[in-house]
């Protein structure tokens, strides 16, 4: 029986700040940009999310909800370097860590470097080291299997440690609201409920071809989580699939010419972010979202592996003068994303999140 930790750093970009910047502290921070902005809110400190401000909120509306909140932009740098940090003491129990972003990771910790033989002691002795030496909190999840871990870890927010043993994880999937299953968005948990499926339970007294008939592959998986079965295995290294860039306009753009100056910015980021990371790949996607939130991408396969700036922007050019003629709507983001990568040169090129 595997021993699994999952660990998740709390409210971590805004505690990074408040931790670097004394005036940041005990104040409603929000880290993403002024308000009046197109962006978005990266992470809320647990004061500003006390008047409902949370991730992925609009900027705008929540200096809506708290007209006194600080708002600063992200310091990704700071945030990757604090990131790396926490890994190395991740090192100091297991090499089997699988990082989720910087900062969540999975940690197996069946066979721990020290000999601790208690999961439940790891976390606590890794959360003790990153607020002693990184003045920062985490939240841990301990489990025998990936999915009941990463749920643990919310179940205690900020700075806790919650343990479901092998005798209680059905128990506790059974109690389980479904809209905390993985995969289950605002789509899906609506059809659960029309189902009247609203726990695991629900979930657990259907059978697994009618669960597999009525939600596809996922349904396979519902059927054997809520039964506390999950053989996924914590994976060091995870195969970097796509590397992508985009950016929020603060105004709507109408005209191609402007569409097409942002463009060129952000091929110019991808491209050389391919460059630093060795990645040469096929497919080329233009991501755009309109001013009405509709999203469209269109994707071009090439007949060769490339990180040039010139050609990732004129397929993307090509692409843009396609959607631009069939829809005059104004346009809100752009983004490109290279995928299909050069898979003799990726391994060596991995996606370092910490």
């Amino acid at each position: 029986m595997r021993k699994i930790i999952h660990i998740d750093m709390d409210a971590f970009y805004a505690s990074v700040e408040q931790r670097d910047f004394p005036a940041y502290r005990g104040k409603p921070l929000v880290v993403g940009g002024p308000p009046d902005t197109r962006g978005v809110v990266a992470t809320a400190s647990y004061e500003a999310r006390q008047y409902g401000i949370h991730s992925a909120m609009p900027c705008s509306r929540a200096v809506k909800l708290c007209p006194h909140a600080l708002f600063v932009f992200p310091r990704f740098d700071a945030y990757k370097a604090v990131s790396n940090s926490i890994r190395q003491i991740f090192s100091r129990y297991t090499d089997m860590i699988e990082p989720l972003s910087l900062d969540e990771a999975y940690l197996d910790v069946t066979t721990d470097k020290q000999g601790i033989g208690s999961a439940i002691e790891i976390a606590r002795q890794i959360k003790d080291a990153i607020r002693t030496e990184l003045q920062l909190t985490a939240s841990a999840g301990v489990s025998i299997n990936k999915f009941v871990a990463k749920i643990a870890s919310d179940m205690d927010k900020p700075d806790g440690l919650t343990f479901i043993g092998p005798s209680r994880v059905e128990r506790f999937m059974e109690q389980l609201p479904v809209e905390k299953f993985f995969g289950v968005g605002k789509v899906t948990a609506a059809k659960m409920r029309q189902l009247q499926l609203f726990t695991g339970a629900d979930i657990k007294r259907m059978a697994e071809m009618d669960l597999v008939r009525l939600f596809g592959k996922s349904g396979r998986f519902y059927y054997r989580i809520v039964r506390g079965i999950d053989d996924r295995a914590v994976q060091p290294e995870r195969e970097l699939k796509s590397l992508a860039v985009e950016d929020t306009f603060h105004k709507d753009l109408d005209q191609l010419s402007a569409m097409e100056n942002e463009l060129d910015k952000i091929a110019a980021k991808l491209a050389g972010r391919l460059t630093n990371r060795k990645l040469k790949g096929r497919t080329v996607t233009l991501k755009i979202k309109f001013s009405d939130f509709r999203t469209v991408t269109r994707s071009h396969s090439l007949p060769y592996y490339t990180d040039a700036f010139d050609e990732i922007i004129a397929t993307v050019h090509q692409s843009l003068q396609v959607v631009v003629a069939e829809d005059r709507m104004p346009i809100r983001l752009l983004g490109i994303a290279m995928s299909n990568f050069d898979r003799v040169n990726l391994a060596s090129s991995q996606l370092k999140l910490f």
